[in-house]
């Protein structure tokens, strides 16, 4: 496998993370637009360094509904704020990083849960993967999911329960989820961290590709993230 562009991994993760929230994708040209089924019910386009044509027809898209968002991968962020406030739309978040990750030479033997108080579940669908940390009483602890696309492992929602943080919950989710895809014989995985996961990704050996730029029109600034 050739090294990916920018514009191929986020082709990549789209549908790797689209696939694991059964979010519908659609074509828009060269860009990818995923409806948000399960928040507003509308769109949100992503694109990967747009020039500035590429920019103001996506914004156009943008604007024909008040809930659209726009996530640009790039690490020219002023550049793109500057065309942002040229199109009117407004900065939802900036703080995101799309990382990778080589397994080769990785452990992807399923870990073990040094933990009596807590249970590993691990649910498969399709080419996709869920697994939960939960108590004996069912209360969940932790959870991700991890999707194949292209050769690819896409890891989405890598969430720690605030009570039963700070215990290796969120690696030990990760090495779960990555032992579930390792009958796919997969080269490197994906996935966009927030500030605070970064910091666990750095450490587990995942490495940075580019940031993220969310965008959308102003009256919809109380809207959530891609990550959420």
């Amino acid at each position: 496998m050739g090294e990916a562009s920018l514009s191929e991994l986020l082709g990549i993760w789209v549908e790797g993370w689209a696939s694991t929230r059964h979010y519908p994708v659609q074509d828009l040209g060269a860009f990818k637009t995923v409806q948000l089924t399960d928040k507003s019910g509308d769109w949100e386009a992503f694109a990967a360094n747009p020039n500035e044509q590429e920019f103001a027809d996506l914004a156009s898209f943008i604007a024909e509904a008040p809930q659209r968002l726009l996530t640009v991968l790039t690490d020219d962020l002023p550049a793109y704020r500057g065309l942002a406030g040229k199109h009117s739309l407004a900065e939802l978040a900036a703080d995101q990083e799309l990382m990778i990750m080589d397994f080769e030479g990785k452990d992807v033997e399923s870990p073990w849960l040094n933990d009596d108080e807590l249970k590993l579940t691990t649910e498969y669908e399709d080419h996709s993967a869920t697994v939960t940390v939960a108590t004996t009483d069912g209360t969940l602890a932790a959870r991700g999911h991890v999707a194949v696309a292209h050769g690819y492992a896409v890891f989405d929602r890598i969430i720690t329960e605030p009570d039963f943080r700070r215990r290796g919950l969120g690696s030990f989710v990760m090495r779960a989820l990555t032992a579930a895809m390792s009958e796919h014989d997969l080269d490197q995985g994906l996935l966009i961290a927030s500030t605070d996961g970064q910091h666990l990704y750095h450490h587990l050996g995942w490495s940075d590709v580019s940031g993220v730029l969310i965008l959308t029109n102003p009256g919809n600034l109380k809207g959530g993230s891609l990550s959420d």
